[in-house]
């Protein structure tokens, strides 16, 4: 397992009052743009619940893996910040108060820390730390697992400093984009045999398909997203393919 070269990024985001609907969440979107920001990109998410086993079995899946994992909330003092131990049990490890975390937090509260206090410092045995520019209290990273609090004003800056100081080398800022074009008159079950005949020719791209139902009408959103020579290789290769199969189309900005 490399963590210098993830095969993907990954988000969990965890929460009850997320899944209650209580909060929204923001995390989602903003790692995407932090991703997309340096040319990268957001491979799959997850939302979970503070219950302990689905935590733990779900961190012991993904350090078998090797995506970078951002993981957000539950690494407070209260009784239901639960991600410390669960990354600990995740990964076979005991707890133990971090020592340059231990330096951090006097500096910031004092000698006089509260038990409440220290509970933030008690990370898996052998984890590094994760600095947090607000308030100093950090969070932890096990391999290729980033920890971080669910509060947005110190959570990003600290995703912006893994992303800047660990991957700095997988930067591609404006290597990758998305085109679309937009077919009208045209289902989706229509579309299936070139969908699957685009798929298989450019692996190198992600060839998409958003049906709209415009009345009276029915038109198709066929996004291709990749390195920029790719998408533009296929987008003029779907162009053509439309054309002879006669098809009305435009392209138009993904999404809109």
């Amino acid at each position: 397992m490399n963590p210098t070269f993830p095969s993907g990024f990954g988000a969990i985001i965890i929460g009850d009052e997320i899944l209650s609907g209580k909060r929204r969440d923001g995390h989602m979107a903003k790692i995407i743009e932090l991703l997309d920001q340096r040319g990268l990109e957001l491979n799959w998410a997850c939302f979970l619940g503070d219950e302990p086993q689905r935590l733990t079995d779900t961190l012991r899946g993904t350090m078998a893996g090797n995506d970078v994992v951002f993981s957000f909330g539950g690494i407070g003092g209260t009784p239901d910040d639960r991600t410390r131990q669960c990354a600990a049990a995740a990964a076979g490890l005991e707890l133990e108060t971090h020592p340059e975390g231990l330096r951090l937090i006097r500096e910031q509260f004092g000698d006089d820390i509260k038990p409440e206090r220290l509970r933030m410092i008690e990370f898996p045995k052998g984890a590094s730390l994760v600095p947090n520019p607000v308030n100093r209290v950090p969070g932890f990273s096990l391999g290729h697992h980033y920890f971080v609090p669910g509060f947005p004003n110190m959570a990003w800056p600290m995703i912006e400093w893994v992303l800047d100081h660990h991957y700095g080398h997988l930067h591609a800022v404006g290597s990758r984009k998305e085109r679309a074009l937009v077919v009208h008159g045209v289902r989706e079950s229509q579309a299936i045999p070139l969908l699957e005949e685009f798929t298989a020719e450019y692996p190198q791209v992600r060839v998409s398909c958003l049906p709209r139902w415009c009345p009276p009408d029915y038109e198709l959103e066929l996004g291709v997203r990749g390195p920029n020579d790719a998408v533009d290789t296929v987008i003029e290769a779907l162009q053509r393919r439309l054309d002879e199969q006669g098809d009305r189309w435009e392209e138009r900005t993904p999404g809109a």
